[in-house]
């Protein structure tokens, strides 16, 4: 009996290993591990918006080929097989002529060949196409950086609440690591029942926001996967990253404060292209009143009146033909109407360019102001983390010589957690409103420096 206790405890011991590989390598597939490069690739390279603004690329770039190819000669091939019943009459001068034969066949074949010799408005058509695909760069370019910009402060969400539940945890850790020495004192009656009630009340009050912290995390997990196109619904992200290792970032940044302006924002860039379009577009209606050449080629191949269905057996004849078409436009009302229109597009547009111009220009010093104090109140904020870590030390020697009170003590741990979750939620603020910053200035994402 002992022996076979001792081949169950051996076995038993085989499959629980075997269980803690299996589970180590499933937690390995269904966990991805990412910093913010990595998010940002996965998410420029699965997130819908940015397929369809390529697509939207490849779409104009079509209409471009579509622009130019009017400009090559138009080939057509065509034939008609008749066959008369009856032969209408002609009646002159009381005579009756015969138009044809009845029963008989009549068959042609015609190829025709034409193309344009000088055609002002296509070739305006094709520099408007190209401006298209300029804008339509322009718009990708800005979903991107839109992207970007989601991707990276949903990033930060995630770190500031993974830190924010970290702290909690270790708060909630602490309170109840007090309770359990409070209680045992209170037990041996070395304090009073007010302590071991104080103690516990700590504990309790911080469990509430240890859940919260804990559902904070799940929800910015779940936007970070939206932002990347990640549909796999049990798969984790693990993020092995902290917003202290950030710091760095915030007294980098502010020895590099040079204003480049909006020279590289999309929205301005978008509205130059949408100007320099308008100014084609009213190049392309002048031509409207200019005149159009073309030449064409034409060439027969026919047989009439036969009466019998052999095809071989008729009498053939060809003829061939050379024409040129000029068209002059006279007056065409409609093409005055457009040019007002669009003259009256082009004053619109440089109005709102002036708009939106001062409108980001406030945007952007209201992002450089909040960089500024949050950077000012992370040093601050550091220096109370400090402070706070010393004030518990004291607190906890103090209590434990019986020199302090259990509300000193968890006064002292309540103020260094406020003073931790402070310090995270500075940080993130310089973080966002820099990642916000570079979205109006349209620079290209980089990683901080950690």
């Amino acid at each position: 009996m002992q022996r076979l206790s001792k081949g169950k405890r051996v076995l038993l011991g085989i499959a629980l290993v075997l269980a803690a590989a299996h589970a180590r390598a499933q937690e390995a597939t269904d966990t991805l591990a990412l910093n913010l490069g990595k998010a940002l690739e996965i998410a420029l390279a699965e997130n819908p918006t940015i397929q369809v603004a390529d697509e939207e690329i490849a779409l104009k770039e079509t209409a471009y080929k579509e622009s130019w190819q009017s400009l090559l000669p138009q080939v057509d091939i065509s034939g008609t097989w008749n066959h008369t019943i009856t032969a209408p009459e002609l009646s002159l001068g009381g005579q009756k002529f015969k138009m044809g034969m009845d029963k008989a066949n009549t068959v042609s074949g015609a190829l025709s060949i034409s193309m344009p010799l000088f055609a002002p408005a296509v070739y305006k058509a094709m520099s408007l196409t190209r401006t298209d695909i300029e804008l339509a760069v322009e718009k990708a370019r800005a979903s991107r950086q839109d992207l970007v910009n989601q991707v990276t402060k949903a990033y930060y969400q995630l770190m500031l609440a993974q830190d924010s539940h970290e702290v909690l945890k270790q708060s909630f850790a602490v309170a109840e690591e007090n309770f359990h020495v409070v209680n045992a004192k209170y037990q041996q009656g070395t304090v009073s029942e007010f302590d071991k009630i104080s103690a516990e009340v700590q504990m309790n009050s911080v469990r509430p926001n240890l859940i919260a912290a804990e559902n904070a995390v799940t929800l910015s997990m779940l936007q970070l996967k939206v932002l990347m196109g990640i549909t796999v619904t049990d798969l984790a992200l693990r993020i092995d990253d902290s917003l202290t290792r950030y710091e760095s970032t915030v007294y980098a940044n502010e020895l590099d404060q040079l204003d480049e302006g909006l020279v590289n924002n999309s929205t301005m860039r978008q509205m130059d292209l949408n100007m320099k379009l308008l100014r084609k577009t009213r190049q392309s209606l002048y031509a409207n009143f200019m005149p159009t050449l073309g030449a064409s080629y034409s060439y027969q191949y026919q047989t009439m009146n036969n009466t019998n269905w052999n095809i071989f057996g008729f009498d053939w004849a060809n003829s061939s033909s050379v024409a040129f078409s000029l068209s002059i436009p006279i007056y065409h009302a409609g093409n005055f109407t457009k040019l007002k229109s669009n003259r009256i597009q082009m004053n619109q547009l440089t109005l709102n360019r002036t708009d939106t111009e001062r409108k980001l220009n406030m945007q952007a010093q209201s992002y450089r102001k909040n960089m500024q104090a949050s950077s000012e109140q992370v040093s601050s904020n550091r220096e109370n983390v400090h402070q706070a870590q010393k004030a518990v030390e004291i607190a906890g020697k103090r209590y434990e010589v019986g020199k302090g009170t259990v509300l000193e003590l968890n006064s002292s741990q309540v103020q260094l957690t406020q003073a931790q979750l402070t310090y995270n939620q500075s940080i993130y603020d310089y973080l966002t409103a820099k990642a916000d910053l570079d979205l109006v200035l349209g620079r290209e994402p980089e990683e901080p420096q950690q």
